[in-house]
């Protein structure tokens, strides 16, 4: 690893682990339950307990009443599923959408460590790129986190159900991903092409939306005529920003599009966040967080 990576992957530990630590611990914790509840020990009856969980063999071998401990089994298999195409180089404001989503990813990899959790993660553009099998350890998520800085993808266009495809037959066990993107994968209708991916994929696993966007592809400032780039086809055009009628046009795209994904998420019950590269993330995580 060069010394300048060492250094930037440095930096994001220092912050996201601080931040994990100082926020998120407690958050998850509460937020992502593990599968269910494991038989912990026996202790002697005492009252107030569920006469239910009483053991009957224990109680009757040492004639006097004893109940089972139940504790909650926590460990959970995390995944985060990173879109690296084209377009998470777009950042207008404070940073990159490429740049957050580093920063999110490995808040999120350092409060599932905290919570003794795997962590893996798989990079997809119109193709998976990467994927890192979900393991625990330092190592690993300074591994991840070299990643999310340096990776460059084959391809730069976005299939999200090519990534969720792969989800669900490379992780059998039930796990929590997080899938961070800005979502823009539409058809010519304007409609999310991976539906039948997020159907599937959300009633195998927990999963959460994290979307990511920058305010310009939100709305075009008036600022004359520019030249608009497509980073995921490399296709260009100019545009008079100056015309309402082009900036409506340009505006009502994109409100169509953010609508149809947001009902698409809400009817198979995706818990999902929207953040900003000019919004405050920690602001965005604990919403999620708490909205469960």
């Amino acid at each position: 690893m060069s010394k300048e990576l060492l250094k930037k992957v440095r930096k994001i530990e220092i912050k996201t682990r601080g931040l994990s630590r100082q926020i998120f611990a407690g958050e998850y914790h509460s937020a992502f339950k593990g599968r269910g509840m494991a038989f912990s020990e026996v202790r002697e009856y005492q009252y107030g307990d569920d006469v239910r969980n009483m053991d009957w063999n224990v109680t009757a071998r040492l004639n006097a009443p004893f109940i089972k401990v139940f504790e909650e089994e926590r460990e959970l298999t995390v995944v985060l599923l990173i879109d690296v195409s084209g377009s998470r180089l777009f950042g207008s404001a404070i940073k990159t959408k490429k740049e957050l989503m580093t920063e999110i990813a490995a808040v999120l990899s350092f409060s599932a460590s905290a919570n003794n959790d795997k962590v893996g993660a798989l990079f997809f553009g119109s193709k998976v790129e990467k994927f890192i099998p979900p393991k625990k350890g330092r190592s690993h998520l300074l591994r991840i986190i070299r990643e999310l800085i340096e990776f460059e993808p084959q391809e730069r266009g976005t299939d999200i159900a090519e990534a969720l495809r792969f989800l669900t037959n490379a992780i059998k066990k039930r796990c929590t991903a997080f899938l961070l993107s800005d979502m823009i994968d539409v058809g010519k209708d304007l409609k999310p092409r991976y539906e039948d991916a997020i159907k599937i994929a959300a009633g195998r696993h927990d999963l959460c939306v994290i979307n990511v966007y920058d305010p310009r592809e939100r709305e075009l400032p008036d600022v004359g005529l520019i030249r608009l780039a497509d980073s995921e086809t490399g296709r260009e055009q100019w545009a008079d920003t100056s015309s309402a009628k082009v900036r409506e046009h340009f505006n009502n795209w994109n409100k169509t599009v953010l609508d149809g994904t947001m009902q698409m998420l809400r009817r198979y019950k995706v818990d999902t966040v929207s953040i900003g590269t000019n919004q405050d993330y920690v602001k965005g995580l604990m919403t999620l967080f708490k909205s469960r």
